[in-house]
Protein backbone atom coordinates (compact mmCIF):
# COMPACT_ATOMS: atom_id res chain seq x y z
CA UNK A 1 0.00 0.00 0.00
CA UNK A 2 1.13 3.61 -0.83
CA UNK A 3 0.96 5.81 1.78
CA UNK A 4 2.02 9.66 1.29
CA UNK A 5 5.07 8.22 -0.81
CA UNK A 6 6.17 5.67 0.92
CA UNK A 7 5.22 1.57 0.18
CA UNK A 8 4.16 -0.33 3.62
CA UNK A 9 3.60 -3.72 4.21
CA UNK A 10 0.72 -5.32 5.31
CA UNK A 11 2.35 -6.31 8.58
CA UNK A 12 3.34 -2.73 8.88
CA UNK A 13 -0.37 -0.75 8.17
CA UNK A 14 -2.84 -0.62 10.92
CA UNK A 15 -5.44 -3.31 10.93
CA UNK A 16 -8.38 -0.77 9.96
CA UNK A 17 -6.43 0.31 6.60
CA UNK A 18 -4.67 -3.79 5.51
CA UNK A 19 -5.75 -5.17 3.08
CA UNK A 20 -7.81 -7.85 5.35
CA UNK A 21 -10.41 -5.51 6.80
CA UNK A 22 -10.44 -3.40 3.09
CA UNK A 23 -11.23 -5.91 0.98
CA UNK A 24 -9.25 -7.46 -1.86
CA UNK A 25 -10.95 -6.49 -4.50
CA UNK A 26 -13.22 -4.19 -6.20
CA UNK A 27 -15.82 -6.10 -4.44
CA UNK A 28 -14.87 -5.02 -0.96
CA UNK A 29 -15.61 -8.55 0.24
CA UNK A 30 -12.78 -9.12 2.98
CA UNK A 31 -14.94 -11.60 5.83
CA UNK A 32 -14.84 -15.71 4.90
CA UNK A 33 -16.88 -18.44 6.86
CA UNK A 34 -15.88 -21.67 6.88
CA UNK A 35 -18.46 -23.18 4.15
CA UNK A 36 -20.68 -25.64 5.87
CA UNK A 37 -19.49 -28.85 4.20
CA UNK A 38 -15.99 -28.57 4.84
CA UNK A 39 -16.87 -27.72 8.84
CA UNK A 40 -19.20 -30.70 9.02
CA UNK A 41 -16.75 -32.98 7.36
CA UNK A 42 -14.28 -31.66 10.13
CA UNK A 43 -16.84 -31.83 12.81
CA UNK A 44 -18.04 -35.21 11.98
CA UNK A 45 -14.05 -36.44 12.83
CA UNK A 46 -12.88 -34.30 15.20
CA UNK A 47 -16.56 -33.56 17.77
CA UNK A 48 -15.99 -29.57 18.22
CA UNK A 49 -17.55 -28.28 21.18
CA UNK A 50 -15.86 -24.85 20.94
CA UNK A 51 -15.36 -21.87 18.32
CA UNK A 52 -12.71 -19.12 19.41
CA UNK A 53 -13.34 -17.30 16.35
CA UNK A 54 -17.36 -16.91 16.03
CA UNK A 55 -19.09 -15.20 13.29
CA UNK A 56 -20.83 -13.09 14.45
CA UNK A 57 -18.87 -12.09 17.65
CA UNK A 58 -20.58 -12.17 20.62
CA UNK A 59 -20.42 -8.26 22.33
CA UNK A 60 -17.56 -8.66 25.24
CA UNK A 61 -16.38 -12.18 23.72
CA UNK A 62 -12.56 -12.67 23.70
CA UNK A 63 -11.03 -16.19 22.19
CA UNK A 64 -7.60 -14.97 22.35
CA UNK A 65 -8.29 -14.65 26.73
CA UNK A 66 -11.20 -17.33 27.24
CA UNK A 67 -10.40 -20.74 27.61
CA UNK A 68 -11.71 -23.03 25.10
CA UNK A 69 -13.26 -26.41 24.66
CA UNK A 70 -11.65 -29.50 24.34
CA UNK A 71 -11.74 -29.47 20.97
CA UNK A 72 -11.79 -26.55 19.60
CA UNK A 73 -11.97 -25.07 15.54
CA UNK A 74 -10.43 -21.99 15.08
CA UNK A 75 -10.61 -19.96 11.86
CA UNK A 76 -8.80 -17.22 12.50
CA UNK A 77 -8.58 -13.83 11.40
CA UNK A 78 -6.08 -14.07 8.04
CA UNK A 79 -5.00 -9.92 9.08
CA UNK A 80 -4.49 -8.48 12.38
CA UNK A 81 -6.63 -7.28 15.02
CA UNK A 82 -6.39 -4.60 17.96
CA UNK A 83 -6.01 -6.66 20.99
CA UNK A 84 -6.03 -5.42 24.12
CA UNK A 85 -4.21 -1.90 22.60
CA UNK A 86 -1.67 -3.99 20.20
CA UNK A 87 -1.90 -4.74 16.89
CA UNK A 88 -2.06 -8.84 17.17
CA UNK A 89 -2.40 -11.28 13.68
CA UNK A 90 -1.86 -14.96 13.23
CA UNK A 91 0.79 -15.25 15.49
CA UNK A 92 -1.23 -14.48 18.37
CA UNK A 93 -4.38 -17.10 17.43
CA UNK A 94 -1.25 -19.96 16.91
CA UNK A 95 0.33 -19.21 20.22
CA UNK A 96 -3.01 -19.21 22.06
CA UNK A 97 -3.64 -22.36 19.99
CA UNK A 98 -0.27 -24.42 21.60
CA UNK A 99 -1.04 -22.87 24.80
CA UNK A 100 -4.75 -24.31 24.69
CA UNK A 101 -3.29 -27.82 23.39
CA UNK A 102 -0.44 -28.38 25.76
CA UNK A 103 -3.68 -28.31 28.34
CA UNK A 104 -4.53 -31.44 26.65
CA UNK A 105 -6.63 -29.94 24.56
CA UNK A 106 -7.56 -30.69 20.38
CA UNK A 107 -7.07 -27.70 18.71
CA UNK A 108 -8.23 -27.52 14.75
CA UNK A 109 -6.48 -24.47 13.36
CA UNK A 110 -7.23 -23.35 9.40
CA UNK A 111 -5.09 -20.80 7.92
CA UNK A 112 -4.43 -20.14 4.08
CA UNK A 113 -0.29 -20.90 3.13
CA UNK A 114 1.52 -21.34 -0.28
CA UNK A 115 1.08 -24.57 -1.66
CA UNK A 116 4.69 -25.37 -1.30
CA UNK A 117 4.64 -25.49 2.59
CA UNK A 118 1.83 -27.93 2.47
CA UNK A 119 3.89 -29.93 0.18
CA UNK A 120 7.16 -29.70 2.63
CA UNK A 121 4.82 -30.66 5.48
CA UNK A 122 3.93 -33.49 3.76
CA UNK A 123 7.25 -35.19 3.67
CA UNK A 124 7.89 -34.18 7.02
CA UNK A 125 4.96 -36.33 8.24
CA UNK A 126 7.66 -39.17 7.25
CA UNK A 127 10.16 -40.29 10.00
CA UNK A 128 12.79 -38.84 7.51
CA UNK A 129 12.36 -35.14 7.71
CA UNK A 130 12.17 -32.33 10.69
CA UNK A 131 11.51 -28.30 10.51
CA UNK A 132 14.07 -25.82 12.77
CA UNK A 133 13.03 -22.34 13.16
CA UNK A 134 16.19 -20.33 12.15
CA UNK A 135 14.57 -17.20 13.35
CA UNK A 136 15.02 -13.52 11.72
CA UNK A 137 17.94 -14.18 9.41
CA UNK A 138 20.07 -11.58 8.42
CA UNK A 139 21.29 -12.24 5.61
CA UNK A 140 23.85 -10.77 3.20
CA UNK A 141 23.65 -8.39 0.28
CA UNK A 142 25.14 -10.21 -2.59
CA UNK A 143 26.98 -6.68 -4.01
CA UNK A 144 28.88 -5.95 -0.58
CA UNK A 145 28.71 -8.63 1.76
CA UNK A 146 26.38 -6.43 4.42
CA UNK A 147 24.71 -7.62 7.04
CA UNK A 148 20.84 -7.01 6.15
CA UNK A 149 18.08 -6.15 8.65
CA UNK A 150 16.27 -9.50 8.10
CA UNK A 151 12.55 -10.05 6.89
CA UNK A 152 11.12 -9.66 10.08
CA UNK A 153 9.71 -13.13 9.87
CA UNK A 154 11.14 -16.20 10.93
CA UNK A 155 13.03 -18.99 8.37
CA UNK A 156 12.10 -22.55 8.56
CA UNK A 157 14.97 -24.80 7.52
CA UNK A 158 13.10 -28.60 6.41
CA UNK A 159 15.43 -31.15 6.59
CA UNK A 160 14.48 -33.93 4.21
CA UNK A 161 16.74 -37.27 5.07
CA UNK A 162 17.50 -39.93 2.41
CA UNK A 163 14.83 -43.45 2.74
CA UNK A 164 17.31 -46.00 3.65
Amino acid sequence: MLIMGAIFHQSQLAPSENKFHVGNGDDGKHYWLTPPELYAALDAEFHFDFDPCPYPLPDGFDGLTCEWGQSSYVNPPFGSIMHQGKKKGPTAWVRKAIEEWRKGKRVVLVYPVDKWVLMLMSAILGDHAQVRNLGDVKWLATEDGSVGKGTGRHIACVILEPVQ
